[in-house]
């Protein structure tokens, strides 16, 4: 199947092509303007390396997503989900992780980020 054609950066005066809305270069930029001004906080420190062990252990025992399979389907888990934020208190204990695909994930969030 053939691919759309390139476009032009978004950044205001950058004219390099693309497969998506900005260049490498600038959509480094953008993710990081993104963790900075809008989630409040830097990804990177607070899912860190202690994280990434983590979630790599969480997702080694709960290999499947968990909403997926309370209705009897057998969907990969993608990522861990914690069901109380960090932000509000939440900890990494297993007792506030789930696994979850990247769809069940999108619906949570999708929903004003409510918890479950």
């Amino acid at each position: 199947m053939p691919r759309k054609p390139k476009r032009s950066c978004r950044y205001p005066g950058c004219s390099k092509l693309t497969e998506r809305a900005y260049c490498e270069e600038h959509q480094r930029l953008m993710n990081s303007h993104y963790n900075k001004f809008s989630r409040g906080y830097d990804s990177n420190e607070r899912y860190n390396s202690a994280w990434r062990k983590i979630r790599t252990r969480y997702i080694k025992q709960h290999p499947l997503c968990e909403r997926c399979l309370a209705e009897g389907r057998y969907t990969p888990a993608d990522l861990v989900h914690h069901k109380k934020p960090l932000s509000d208190g939440g900890t990494n204990e297993n007792s506030n992780l789930m696994s979850l695909c990247y769809s069940c994930h999108e619906i949570i969030h999708g929903r004003g980020g409510q918890n479950l």
